[in-house]
């Protein structure tokens, strides 16, 4: 077991993290990465990634994120790999945290950049065709279903908004629903049902995602709630749209979460209700949930936790004269 210090400690890797990595190892924070369960972050399971700024070709997520971490190594980003299980906050800074491995960390400032991950189904198939037919991100994967058939599973805002922005990308688009109604809201069905691209199934399960290695996602085996009645729909994309579950159950109980759990912020900033933590990424956003929006909240990050730093310093300072 071993104790580390530093300015600034962040809790996960993925872009917003290591852009705050970035910002702080060069602004001399000499930061510490605790990378967790998913070093990296979502990014890390995504294939083909189109829309970072910076790169004309399509590039694989992996990669990426391998490039982010080097370049935050590069700078003087110190990553460790191990998952915090426990945080004390009740003193202010500076921040404590136990890892998984029984070590403890001491940050001057504190960033959460833990995300959010898509709610899957569980079907079988679900998972195989994960990348190869099947998304939890219309925004991120849409484009490359262009002109195909395509549905969205879900019945909330995420299911809708989906639906509706997928019409930028195909006329043929269907929303499977379990319920015989939405649960979105009232706007966002109006224009839905007003436009001719989207037609929807009501009171249908998704039984099983259907396909082979070579053409990725051919089809779903659908279940009737009301009758038990099986049948095939085919499509080529399918986007299960049921939600997100921001990882945030090391902080219940201390610091401000909205009623889906996503901590909250001050409007326009990533600064938390506590001085000195600050959060970033899809942990604080369940809007935009895009990696380059992460990223630019993990700078905000660092450059205000520099901030808090200098007016401590300089509070400390003026108390001493």
């Amino acid at each position: 077991m071993a104790t580390h210090n530093t300015r600034m400690l962040i809790i996960g890797s993925g872009p917003a993290g290591l852009s705050a990595a970035i910002y702080a190892a060069r602004a001399g924070m000499e930061p510490i990465v605790v990378q967790g369960l998913q070093p990296g972050g979502q990014l890390t399971i995504t294939t083909d990634v189109e829309n970072y700024p910076g790169f004309r070709d399509v590039v694989q997520g992996p990669w990426l994120m391998e490039e982010m971490q080097a370049q935050a190594e590069h700078v003087g980003t110190r990553m460790i790999w191990d998952t915090i299980t426990e945080i004390d906050l009740e003193n202010g800074s500076p921040f404590r945290a136990i890892g998984d491995s029984g070590d403890e960390y001491i940050g001057d400032t504190l960033v959460i950049a833990t995300g959010a991950q898509a709610k899957w189904l569980g079907a079988p198939g679900e998972a195989d065709f994960n990348g190869k037919g099947v998304s939890a991100c219309a925004t991120c994967d849409g484009f490359f279903y262009r002109g195909k058939k395509i549905v969205v599973i879900g019945g909330g805002n995420t299911a809708v908004e989906e639906a509706l922005y997928l019409t930028n990308h195909s006329d043929d688009v269907t929303i499977i629903h379990r319920r015989d109604e939405f649960r979105a809201e009232k706007i966002l069905q109006d224009r839905v049902f007003a436009n001719e691209k989207i037609s929807v199934l009501w009171n249908k399960t998704v039984e099983e995602f259907l396909g082979d290695g070579a053409n990725g996602l051919t089809g779903l085996r659908l279940k009737d709630t009301l009758t038990g009645e099986e049948s095939n729909f085919e499509t080529e994309g399918a986007f299960v749209a049921i939600g997100h579950a921001p990882a945030t159950e090391l902080f219940k109980g201390k610091l401000d979460m909205d009623n889906s759990g996503y901590l909250t912020v001050e409007p326009g900033t990533p600064k938390t209700a506590l001085p000195g933590v600050f959060a970033c990424g899809d942990v604080m956003d369940h809007v935009y949930r895009q990696a380059v929006t992460a990223a630019g909240t993990g700078c905000m990050a660092a450059l205000d936790a520099e901030r808090f730093l200098a007016t401590q310093e300089f509070e400390k300072k003026e108390a001493a004269e």
